[in-house]
């Protein structure tokens, strides 16, 4: 938080005046960055006990959370092989590189106010950010793992998360009776125990990473939500969890927002992703609208490449459009937090919009004041 901000808020209250709403919640958007890295040395040790849709826009993000819930309940996989078991390859554990997860890992606090939605808000009671934060370093983590770590490596880091994950939950998850060595694993461990986390959405979170090791290109949106149901739904039940407020139909809701998160960071990062290999965009919406890979490759978007992310961002809109009534069902702290994931998401699309959908001159970024207001906006309306 700057000094200027906190000091216009303490101004205020000294003098018996509520700050301004929007400052308010432009501070609770700084992110908390006191995430704990043990040295490399500790890790081995034991682990311790440790605006609301109107008309056609409101049918069609009902569907979208039917068809986010519908493919999820298939579970499909571009490649059959991918729904393997994470970690299955044949590689030991122990041979796992865990001073470069170490570096990954002390890299994660610095990020944290890079993404589009408040990671942990500061207005937070303190066990939630902590929380939260030991969540986001975990995801960053397995993320950069698949994305940044060199190719052939890739692999055996994944897996030997997943065996760490599995020592986290106890031999009838698979562990081999010792205590996780990894320490944004072993940092999850109040989260598992307090928050009665289940294991699935954790491996759900590598699965992801390892199909981005076979899978580069996707046919059809159906392929791509079952890649999101692996990449950005769990992080929305394990939030669900964190807070005690889970349910299968609160489930549904929070599905159908990460998913529209996901996809906006896809379309802001259209150019960074096909320098990375990957095409998320839809090779039938590409084809729909005209667009080859070599338009991907322009230093701006032509009309048709703009077209086609109008198209994407309107989709990724009434996703989140469709979960968001899951703020009114919360109160407290949980709504304050989804409300500003909510808003993230909403502030990054406007972002594309206001860049002239061209998301291949630069990268399309929401400033902290339109995120605020979104926050402001979907806190009120309940949605």
């Amino acid at each position: 938080m700057t000094r200027d901000r906190a000091g216009a808020s303490a101004c205020l209250a000294a003098a018996g005046q509520a700050p301004p709403r929007k400052l308010v919640a432009e501070q609770a958007l700084e992110p908390e960055v006191a995430v704990q890295v043990p040295p490399p040395e500790a890790a081995r040790q034991a682990l311790p006990e440790a605006a609301p849709p109107r008309g056609a826009r409101e049918a069609a993000a009902s569907r979208g959370v039917r068809q986010v819930a519908e493919t999820g309940i298939r579970r499909e996989s571009v490649v059959p092989d991918v729904g393997r078991e994470p970690g299955a390859a044949t590689i030991k554990a122990d041979a796992t590189d865990t001073g470069a997860l170490h570096a990954i890992y002390a890299g994660a606090p610095d990020k944290a106010g890079q993404e589009n939605f408040p990671v942990a808000l500061r207005l937070l009671p303190r066990r939630y950010r902590e929380y939260l934060l030991a969540v986001y370093g975990y995801a960053r983590v397995v993320d950069d793992a698949g994305d940044l770590a060199p190719s052939g490596q890739r692999g055996e880091l994944l897996a030997g998360l997943a065996a760490d994950v599995r020592r986290l939950y106890g031999t009838a998850a698979g562990g081999d009776g010792r205590p996780p060595v990894l320490p944004p694993v072993r940092d999850l461990a109040g989260v598992v125990r307090d928050c009665q986390l289940p294991i699935d959405p954790l491996l759900d979170l590598i699965r992801a990473n390892e199909q981005d090791q076979v899978v580069t290109r996707y046919e059809t949106f159906e392929e791509l939500l079952g890649y999101c149901r692996l990449s950005a739904n769990p992080v929305g039940r394990i939030v669900l969890h964190v807070f005690g407020a889970y349910s299968p139909q609160r489930a549904e809701l929070s599905d159908a927002i990460c998913t529209g998160l996901q996809l906006a960071e896809h379309w802001q990062d259209v150019a960074e992703d096909l320098r990375a290999g990957r095409v998320y965009l839809p090779a039938e919406d590409m084809r729909r609208y005209g667009c080859t890979e070599d338009d991907l490759r322009s230093p701006r978007a032509p009309d048709r490449v703009r077209q086609l992310m109008a198209f994407q961002v309107r989709r990724a809109g009434d996703l989140i459009s469709a979960g968001a009534p899951l703020i009114g069902t919360l109160h407290g702290a949980p709504r304050a937090a989804v409300a500003g994931y909510v808003a993230g998401g909403r502030a990054a699309l406007a972002a594309i919009a206001a860049a002239g959908y061209d998301v291949l001159a630069s990268t399309p970024r929401p400033g902290k004041g339109r995120t605020a207001a979104e926050m402001i906006a979907a806190f009120a309306r309940a949605r």
